[in-house]
C-alpha cells in the first residue's frame, strides 16, 4: 500500500531538517579545527530558513513551488530529473506573506547576497569581521522557530557561547584591521550594502548583533560564574558602565558611514555625487582605507570615515568643476 504523507508528517520532517542544518552551522563555526567558517556557515543557515520558511507556508497551505497557471490547473516547473523546484530563500522572503520582520529579512538578504560574492571564488578573513551578523541570524533562526512553531521547538539547550583560548584584549583588538585582508569584491559589497541601510536598520540587533564588554572583578564566590552577564538597565552597574562608555565616545573622533559623507557632499551643492558609484570610485582612487592617511578606521568590522575624508571628498568634487553638480 502507498503511504500517504500528510501536511503535518511533512511539515515536521522540513522543520526538523531545518533544525538540524542551523545547529550543523552552528558546529561548523564553533569547532577551532576548522577554517572554512563563514562559507560552511552561510551555505548551511541558508539551507536552515529555506527549510523553516517551508514548513511555515505548508502549515499555511501556501504553495512554495514555482508553476504556472494554466487556465485552472498548475503547471509545476520541475529539474532535469522530474522533481518539482522549490522556493529557494529570497523567494520565500519575497512572499507577502512572509512572517519575518523587517530587519531579520535585511539580515538573510545580507547573507544571500555574500554567498553569491564567494560561492564561485576564495575569501578569507570573514570570521570575525562579520561575527555580529551571523550571531543575529543565529539568535533571529532561534527566536523564529519558537514564535512560529511553539516555545518547544527552540534550541536555546543546544546553543551556547563558545569558549575561548585567547582574552579579548584592547590592544589587541585595534591592532587588528581584518577588513584590509578582505577581498576587494567582498568589501566593495559590504560597504555597498551597508551604505543601503538606515541608521535604524544598521543598528538593530537582528541584523548585526554587538555587545559591550566590561570585565568584572568580585570579591564572593559565585558572583562571575557566567562569561556573560545580563544586568537591569536601571541598575547602578548599569549607569556606572554607561557613564564610562559615553565618556570614552565623546573623545572619540566624530564617525561616518558612506551615505552621511555623500549627505554631506551633497548639502555641499553635489546633487551627482553617490554612494555606489562616486564615492566608491574616489576612495579607491584616493586609497583612503590606507590607515596611514587617517582618514577613517574599522570599528566592530565597519568601516567608519573621519570628517578629514568627508572635506577632502568636497575638495575633490569641487575640482571637478560641474561633474558632480
Amino acid at each position: 500500500m502507498k503511504r500517504i504523507r500528510t501536511v503535518g508528517s511533512i511539515r515536521r520532517q522540513l522543520l526538523t531538517k531545518a533544525k538540524e542544518a542551523a545547529l550543523c552551522a552552528i558546529k561548523v563555526f564553533n569547532d577551532p579545527l576548522i577554517h572554512f567558517k563563514s562559507e560552511s556557515f552561510i551555505v548551511l543557515i541558508v539551507i536552515a530558513w529555506t527549510y523553516l520558511l517551508h514548513a511555515y507556508y505548508r502549515n499555511k497551505q501556501i504553495d512554495y513551488r514555482y508553476y504556472r497557471q494554466v487556465k485552472k490547473r498548475k503547471r509545476y516547473d520541475k529539474t532535469k530529473t522530474g522533481a518539482k523546484k522549490h522556493w529557494e530563500l529570497e523567494r520565500c522572503l519575497n512572499e507577502g506573506a512572509c512572517p519575518l520582520d523587517s530587519s531579520t529579512v535585511i539580515n538573510l538578504r545580507f547573507l544571500i547576497g555574500l554567498r553569491h560574492e564567494i560561492e564561485h571564488q576564495m575569501a578569507f578573513n570573514l570570521d570575525g569581521y562579520l561575527s555580529g551578523r551571523y550571531q543575529a541570524c543565529a539568535f533571529n533562526f532561534n527566536h523564529y522557530l519558537k514564535e512560529l512553531f511553539g516555545l518547544h521547538e527552540g534550541l536555546d539547550e543546544h546553543l551556547s557561547y563558545s569558549l575561548q583560548f585567547a582574552e579579548l584584549d584592547l590592544d589587541q583588538l585595534q591592532k587588528r584591521k581584518p577588513d584590509e585582508k578582505l577581498p576587494a569584491h567582498v568589501r566593495d559589497y559590504i560597504t555597498d550594502f551597508d551604505a543601503t541601510l538606515t541608521h535604524e536598520q544598521y543598528n538593530d540587533s537582528r541584523f548585526s548583533f554587538r555587545l559591550l564588554f566590561k570585565k568584572k572583578l568580585v570579591n564572593r564566590p559565585g558572583q562571575a560564574d557566567r562569561v556573560v552577564e545580563f544586568i537591569d538597565p536601571n541598575s547602578e552597574i548599569a549607569k556606572t558602565i554607561d557613564k564610562e562608555y559615553w565618556v570614552k565616545k565623546e573623545v572619540e573622533k566624530k564617525k561616518y558611514r558612506p551615505s552621511d559623507v555623500v549627505a554631506e557632499a551633497q548639502k555641499a551643492g553635489f546633487k551627482r555625487f553617490r554612494v555606489h558609484s562616486e564615492h566608491t570610485d574616489m576612495w579607491k582612487a584616493e586609497d583612503a582605507k590606507n590607515p596611514a592617511k587617517g582618514y577613517g578606521s574599522e570599528v566592530a568590522g565597519t568601516w567608519y570615515w573621519y570628517d578629514s575624508w568627508v572635506k577632502r571628498c568636497i575638495e575633490l568634487c569641487t575640482q571637478a568643476g560641474d561633474k558632480y553638480k
